[in-house]
């Protein structure tokens, strides 16, 4: 016997899927064992799948993924927000890259897990951290980079996906490689296809600009 509140499920399960369970187990005076479930999560490509389509309609027809309601982000944003891993490869190029584009910024961090048990609420924390703010940032971004599809489960959690709805602040998404797709990716307000592509797309190349206005006055 396995007891589990429903808010601990974070994403669909069907009947022949493979799962990976975190229970604490239970064994009574007259011998009833039982099993009190703390987690349950899909696994193995087939399940992760199946998971993920169940709960990418479900988000669909509720109209969190729909063009409407994304908004568009400002052109030169200085106050932005990253919800990351510092130690990943993904964040030290998005860094780099928006640093070697527009310099002077106010990059605020918070450094969470971007896989594994407990990511997906480490995440959810730094957006409503990010957004009780007395001074909003301008834009949030969550990165990391590629994996496997268990790597990126997280962000494919059905109480992540709502939070990056509900930001005050408009948010963009670049996860893994451009091939990759998670749900998280849908709701964003701007879906990166990297985190290199994010730090691209948030701000301009300084130098092009600079171009731009030489070849102006000429």
């Amino acid at each position: 016997g396995c007891f589990m509140t429903a808010w601990q499920l974070r994403m669909p399960i069907e009947d022949g899927m493979k799962v990976v369970v975190r229970a604490t187990p239970k064994l009574t005076a007259w011998g009833k064992f039982s099993l009190t479930i703390q987690s349950i999560r899909p696994s193995g490509e087939g399940s992760i799948k199946k998971s993920y389509e169940l709960l990418k309609a479900k988000l669909d027809s509720e109209g969190l993924f729909s063009p409407d309601r994304k908004r568009t982000l400002p052109p030169l944003p200085a106050h932005i927000a990253v919800i990351s891993s510092t130690q990943a490869a993904g964040y030290a190029d998005f860094i780099t890259i928006i640093n070697e584009r527009w310099g002077g910024l106010t990059i605020e961090v918070a450094h969470t897990q971007v896989q594994g048990d407990g990511a997906a609420d480490q995440m959810i924390r730094a957006l409503e951290y990010f957004n009780s703010q007395q001074s909003l940032p301008e834009v949030i971004v969550l990165i990391r980079g590629g994996g496997s599809a268990d790597d990126l489960a997280a962000f494919n959690d059905e109480t992540l996906v709502r939070a990056i709805a509900a930001s005050r602040v408009p948010t963009v998404v670049g996860v893994g490689h451009e091939i990759d797709e998670t749900l998280a990716d849908f709701v964003a307000d701007v879906r990166a296809a990297t985190p290199s592509n994010a730090a691209q797309i948030i701000v301009p190349d300084k130098r092009e600009l600079v171009q731009q206005a030489r070849h102006a006055v000429r």
